[in-house]
């Protein structure tokens, strides 16, 4: 992908919008400006750099606070005229210290991020870790943990009591995304399935 493969004659100052989003959540994270300069110093160095409209120069997002944004994967749209970054953001995106710049609820995608985090554990085998211990106990255990939080969940759900519920449901959540590493499935793999179905 070329900066000359976009449509700058539909971009104001002829600089290409560039919306940045978490790889792993997808949260939207912020939305900047590049141009011919800031598009290339990105691709070469896999940080997200814009041209700052107020400042008229080139700034890498994290070169003070060393927060950067690491590309992932950059994508063109329909009608070529913005850019979309899929990033790995090191620390919060924006400048108050939140994750995003946008004003939505912090836990959006935590599923996700969560996800994350288990197959570190699974790789890595920290020694005090409630995850690792499941995965020494093999599938079995696992599997065994599914069920006994599942029946938790349909206990409280029959019972009408919504906290209790979100509470068991959460354990049920996170055991199943245990069991899903394990076996080597991903929560893409069950978006597949299920859209498959939708269809």
């Amino acid at each position: 992908m070329n900066f000359s493969d976009f449509n700058l004659s539909k971009c104001a100052d002829g600089l290409l919008p560039v919306i940045v989003q978490d790889n792993v959540t997808l949260k939207v994270l912020m939305l900047g400006y590049m141009n011919n300069e800031a598009f290339e110093r990105t691709q070469i160095e896999r940080r997200v750099t814009f041209f700052s409209r107020t400042r008229g120069k080139l700034w890498t997002k994290g070169e003070t606070s060393g927060h950067y944004l690491e590309v992932v994967e950059m994508l063109q749209d329909c009608d070529a005229d913005t850019l979309l970054i899929k990033a790995r953001p090191i620390g919060p995106t924006c400048h108050r210290g939140t994750t995003s710049c946008f004003d939505t609820a912090e836990s959006e995608g935590f599923i996700r991020r969560l996800a994350a985090v288990i197959r570190r554990r699974h790789e890595e085998m920290p020694e005090g870790s409630y995850t690792t211990r499941l995965f020494i106990k093999g599938v079995k255990k696992i599997a065994q943990k599914v069920g006994e939080e599942a029946v938790e969940s349909v206990v409280e759900a029959v019972d009408g009591n919504r906290d209790r519920f979100i509470y068991e449901a959460s354990d049920l959540i996170y055991h199943l995304l245990v069991l899903m590493e394990e076996m080597g499935c991903s929560l893409e793999d069950m978006e597949r399935e299920l859209a498959l179905r939708h269809r």
